[in-house]
């Protein structure tokens, strides 16, 4: 069940940077808050995956 979280998690942080990209033009404020939230989304699914020492 850890795998399913992690990959979620990583997809998560996936969609809010494609959103951020998109974003961008139209919104920068937008756009950064968006690009904030991905980090932890993206960096939690890899320890949950075990990339960084798991």
């Amino acid at each position: 069940m850890t795998e399913v979280w992690g990959v979620a998690l990583v997809a998560l942080g996936g969609l809010l940077v494609g959103g951020a990209v998109s974003a961008w033009k139209s919104s920068r404020a937008l756009a950064a808050a968006l690009a904030v939230c991905a980090l932890p989304a993206a960096g939690a699914g890899a320890l949950h995956l075990g990339y960084f020492g798991g």
